[in-house]
This record gives C-alpha cells, structure tokens and sequence, in this order.
C-alpha cells in the first residue's frame, strides 16, 4: 500500500484575512484537523507539497502521515475547498484515525467495462464520482469498482447493485437510500432519425 505523509505547522494567527495574508504571502494554505478526542488544531501547509500530494488520486482514499511540527499522527482527508476557477487547494481539513474505530471517508468510483453496454448500443451517464463508505482505517478501499459488463440499456446501476469490499459498509444504503451510480439508456437521437433530419 502507498505510504503518504504531509508536514505542517500549528497555527495560531487565525481568521479570515490570517487566512488570506497566509495564502499570499507565504505560498501556503490553512488547515484543520481534529477527531479522536483531541481538540482541533489549526494548521499551515506548504501549498506546493498538499497539491503534489493530492495529483495522486489515492491520496483522497489512504491514511495520510501528517507531521505537525515533528508530532506524527494517522489522518484522512474529510473536506478540500478549491477556487472555483483555478481549482487549487484553498483549505483543507483532516480527521484524525483512531484504531480500532470506524470512520467515514468518501473513495473515488472507477467504471469498468464500459465498452460493454456500448456494443448493445447503449450510451453511459456517471452520477456520482465517488461513494461514501464507513470503515475501519485497515479496511479502506482505494476506490470502489463499478463493473458495467453486464449492464443492459435501459438499466439504472444502483448502490445495492455493487458488492461492496470486506469491512466496508455504504453510507447512504445503510441510511435506506439506494443512490442511483450510473444510467445505461438508448441514444437520445437515433441515427436514423438524425439523418432524416438533415435530409
């Protein structure tokens, strides 16, 4: 399994124009992690080194070393705030990993065989990109497969549809709500059609 670690600092010049001075100023960004019984702590990230972390999609999924200050503790990513234009981290906040204690995180979807449904000629639509589990820390998965090899036109791919991996439970069916994964439908135009159209 891929280790990650992020070193930060403890920070105690807090609110929003701290914030901002912080981003500008020392190209970094502020943070928070909390969880496992201790009191939130307020953080400062080199921005460089959290956006390196976080090109590798796994980082979203995995235990993160976080260093703060030479005090080394087990953290998940629980929230990212990105600009809304340029997509860089603007804020990030970490949960503290307890052994032995279940946690929730969110893991990214990855789509297999989609080529599948394609050949019967139908056409894929993804609605969600990612999937809420809760786990033990040891159980989380890297990312949840969705296997289209069998999906017919016409066919909803449900939550309750996926197998999900050992120790690992869906949030949202274990909350009675089967969340729709992807949508196999027929061409919204048909050839056909199309072409008469033109004609």
């Amino acid at each position: 399994m891929t280790e990650f670690t992020l070193n930060a600092q403890a920070r105690n010049d807090l609110g929003k124009g701290a914030s901002r001075r912080l981003r500008r100023l020392a190209s970094s960004i502020p943070a928070v992690v909390y969880g496992g019984d201790k009191e939130a702590q307020s953080l400062t990230i080199v921005a460089k080194e959290i956006a390196k972390l976080f090109e590798n999609e796994a980082a979203f999924s995995h235990v993160i070393e976080l260093n703060v200050d030479g005090v080394k503790q087990n953290v998940i990513v629980k929230a990212m705030q990105r600009h809304p234009a340029k997509q860089f981290i603007m804020h990030a906040d970490f949960v503290r990993v307890v052994a032995g204690q279940k946690l929730t995180a969110k893991v990214p979807v990855h789509f297999v065989n989609e080529e599948a449904p394609v050949k019967k000629g139908g056409e894929i639509s993804h609605v969600v990109a990612e999937i809420e589990v809760s786990c033990e820390a040891k159980d989380l998965p890297e990312f949840i497969e969705v296997d289209l090899a069998n999906a017919e036109v016409g066919t909803i791919v449900h939550l309750s549809d996926l197998k999900a991996p050992k120790g690992v439970e869906f949030v949202a069916l274990a909350h009675g709500n089967d969340l729709a994964v992807a949508n196999v439908h027929a061409p919204r135009v048909a050839p056909e059609a199309a072409e008469g159209a033109a004609e």
